[in-house]
């Protein structure tokens, strides 16, 4: 079958296009045929070697943990009603560029009629997410929320929760259509942080007393001054580190400040409840509530160009394989 192998551990250009065996399913398991492949930041941070939360994987492997399909046949010990299903399959953290890809039956989440495949990915795996991060940080109606990276994946669906919560949101990106977009999600203020008094604009549209909730997914030096800027009495939520380093704050900081930092490291207990999350933003998309944002797609072959628009920060909403 056709798959994308990473050869090496370095840029995009060593996702490479090729042949590989077809996958069978052992016990308790199922083959899927892919027709979406998810991607996500970390997964270009482990196809470079840098990502520290993961275990590298041995070369050469083929990358993606999350994908949408139809079950095609399944191993010894799973029921058969499986095969023909269309399903969004978890296939842990390699294995989801190609036409086939096992996963254990327990990794299955049936995709529900009338949903698309790649807004069923989208939903599953950035809109989980989000519902944590939003339920982990208690939105109250009235409340000012800052989402940084609000035109991704995540932040796009951060931007909508928060306003379904009842909290007014100020989302923060780099560049006009980045910005375009979260003022069409329904923001109420967008800035671009590579303004030097980027966190001065957030201040100021907030009434002066800064953002209740921070949703930290950039880390760095945008993370810092985010944090600076939390109003007293405020939640403090890191989910990401696309700028680079994760935002560690000092706890005696924390509390001088009075902000409760919830930090990266809620995202190890989110495992448990990916399902329900997932059901329930489906359920929010099936009712025009939220809607993910899909803003590119890319045939398998061009893998490495879909790895480089994510990196090079271009990429709007969520970036798919179709295959």
């Amino acid at each position: 079958m056709k798959a994308v192998q990473a050869v090496r551990f370095g840029g995009p250009e060593v996702l490479v296009p090729g042949e590989v065996p077809d996958p069978v399913a052992g016990p308790g398991q199922v083959v899927v045929d892919v027709a979406v492949a998810g991607m996500s930041f970390v997964e270009t941070q482990i196809r470079r070697g840098t990502d520290r939360w993961h275990a590298r994987p041995e070369l050469p492997y083929v990358p993606g943990g999350l994908v949408a399909g139809r079950v095609s046949s399944v191993g010894a010990g799973v029921d058969g009603a499986w095969t023909g299903r269309r399903v969004i399959a978890a296939t842990g953290e390699t294995g989801g560029f190609a036409e086939q890809a096992v996963a254990d039956v327990g990794e299955l989440f049936p995709v529900p009629d009338g949903l698309g495949s790649p807004e069923a990915v989208a939903l599953h795996s950035d809109g989980s997410t989000a519902q944590g991060l939003v339920e982990g940080a208690g939105i109250r109606p009235g409340e000012w929320v800052l989402v940084e990276a609000a035109a991704g994946g995540v932040g796009s669906l951060l931007v909508q929760l928060a306003r379904t919560a009842g909290a007014r949101v100020v989302g923060a990106a780099r560049g006009s259509r980045k910005l375009e977009l979260i003022r069409a999600l329904g923001a109420d203020a967008a800035v671009d942080y590579s303004d030097p008094d980027w966190t001065r604009q957030v201040v100021e549209a907030t009434g002066g007393a800064g953002p209740d909730v921070v949703f930290d997914g950039v880390g760095g030096r945008i993370g810092r001054e985010a944090f600076e800027v939390t109003a007293r009495g405020g939640r403090f939520s890191v989910h990401g580190a696309a700028g680079g380093e994760v935002t560690v704050i000092d706890p005696a900081e924390a509390r001088r400040k009075g902000v409760e930092v919830i930090g990266i490291e809620q995202l190890m207990g989110f495992g448990a409840h990916v399902a329900r999350w997932a059901e329930h933003m489906m359920s929010e998309a099936a009712a025009g509530r939220v809607r993910p944002v899909i803003g590119q797609t890319f045939p398998l072959e061009r893998a490495a160009d879909a790895h480089a628009a994510i990196e090079d920060r271009t990429a709007l909403g969520k970036t798919l394989l179709l295959i």
